[in-house]
């Protein structure tokens, strides 16, 4: 991972949270740190191309415009884990995907515009990989805010 300036640790702390909600956001953001807005959108793509960044943007709670989301799982045959990766990776509706050291060793989120659309999603890698997956539907949600320290 390349080294962080002072300026894009500045840029982290202040990003993390009430990020401005106006017609100009990054202007106004920039302005807050100090610098134009073409730097701070030329620092944030950088950070993005770096991976110090895997996303900015949004959170949105997709339920409450119609979506729905899940956590999944199946279990890959480790003779087939990167093949299997690849095809539910394939699906614009998986999120993320992450291995994990259990019997259901390959676990993803689906997020889907609607609720159909998550059985839609697990009969599509059903068929395409062979192997049932197992859907976690939310239960209970907590809201965590976690907030990273990038020092100074």
């Amino acid at each position: 991972m390349p080294e962080l300036s002072a300026l894009d640790r500045r840029i982290l702390a202040t990003l993390q949270g009430d990020f401005p909600i106006c017609e100009q956001p990054y202007a106004a953001a920039a302005a807050q740190l100090g610098i134009g807005e073409s730097e701070l959108l030329e620092r944030l793509q950088q950070l993005l191309a770096d991976k110090v960044l895997t996303r900015f943007g949004p959170m949105f709670q997709i339920e409450e415009m119609g979506g729905a989301f899940v956590l999944a799982a199946l279990a890959a045959p480790e003779e087939r884990y990167e093949e299997v990766a690849s095809q539910v990776n394939a699906l614009p509706q998986v999120a993320h995907n992450y291995r994990r050291e259990h019997a259901l060793n390959m676990w993803f989120v689906l997020a889907t515009e609607s609720k159909a659309g998550i059985a839609e999603a697990i009969a599509r890698i059903e068929h395409d990989t062979g192997l049932p997956v197992y859907a976690f539907p939310k239960e209970r949600e907590y809201f965590v805010e976690m907030k990273l320290e990038a020092r100074l």
